[in-house]
């Protein structure tokens, strides 16, 4: 791995949101959403296969590597949400199954990673995007679980309203922004880099490709194929990938093939020379070099959806 971040040919950025910690009715509604049954088979599995802190953190110590992990601070469905949404299934999907950030088991990972160099971000909860008061009390809650500040988000579903999502993220003292992408398509679709768009120091990095996208009904084999055209197209460009994987799908019995793909895609990065590694370390360099600062008052072409999936 080269010894900068802006230094190296190019760069693969590591990422993981914490949407859950446990299951709960999940694997029922996405076998009945997706006419798969195998999701059921998590059901009958003994243990807990949302949480796979430990495993991730030893696969990516075992390549020399680090990525950033953004937990969320969803609203209660029963006492956050009107009556009238506990009847809608999508507002069970949202807001069910959420967790406490300084629950004991939570806070303790959280301060585990902070400790051994991962980086620890907020994923801003559903309607935190045009929320900004609600965003900012998440963004204590885990602050205060650090004892220090955070620096980075990405927008559960990865809402947005842009510019005005990235407006609330700046002026509650975040850095950067990693919610511009699509859940159902990979590539680089808003850049080859970070970029400023109101032309200071807050950052928004687009995201290259979600595990989800990247495997949906090709399968892992034919996903790799994917991974190494982007690594490919990274290459060429001096790019930036930004990959997200959410920690539930380093199940094996659940996703299987997903874990050996995410391990793939880092080892292939490391041997084409490029830097990998957390946003936030990235950012850090990414300012400190001063690249895109001058002339980058620049804003996506076309804006994301205002509920993109993810």
């Amino acid at each position: 791995m080269s010894d900068g971040p802006t230094q190296a040919p190019f760069a693969l950025c590591l990422s993981h949101d914490v949407d859950r910690v446990r299951q709960t009715f999940q694997p029922l509604y996405y076998a009945l959403t997706e006419r798969n049954f195998s999701h059921l088979r998590s059901l009958l599995a003994p243990g807990n296969s949302y949480w796979q802190f430990d495993d991730i953190m030893a696969l990516e110590d075992d390549l020399g590597v680090r990525s950033s992990f953004y937990f969320l601070d969803e609203k209660w469905l029963f006492g956050d949400k009107p009556p009238w949404e506990w009847l809608h299934v999508d507002a069970w999907k949202r807001y069910t199954g959420r967790y406490d950030v300084d629950s004991p088991a939570v806070a303790d990972v959280m301060r585990r990673l902070d400790d051994g160099g991962w980086e620890v971000g907020l994923h801003g909860s559903y309607d935190s995007y045009t929320e900004p008061d609600r965003l900012e009390r998440e963004k204590a809650r885990i602050e205060a679980v650090l004892d220090h500040p955070v620096s980075g988000t990405r927008q559960h579903y990865l809402n947005l309203d842009v510019p005005e999502t990235w407006r609330h993220h700046r002026r509650i003292g975040l850095a950067y922004d990693a919610s511009l992408g699509s859940r159902d398509a990979v590539g680089f679709q808003h850049g080859y880099e970070p970029f400023r768009p109101f032309g200071d120091d807050f950052v928004v990095f687009p995201l290259t490709a979600m595990e989800v996208a990247l495997v949906g009904d090709r399968g892992v084999e034919a996903a790799w194929v994917e991974c190494e055209r982007l690594l490919d197209e990274a290459e060429s460009n001096g790019a930036v990938m930004t990959v997200l994987w959410h920690q539930r799908y380093f199940s094996e019995r659940e996703f299987p093939g997903y874990r050996g793909l995410y391990r793939r895609l880092i080892q292939a990065a490391l041997e084409r020379g490029a830097w990998v590694g957390p946003l936030g370390e990235y950012y850090r360099a990414f300012v400190d070099d001063g690249r895109a600062g001058s002339a980058s008052d620049r804003e996506p072409g076309a804006d994301p959806p205002r509920h993109g999936p993810g």
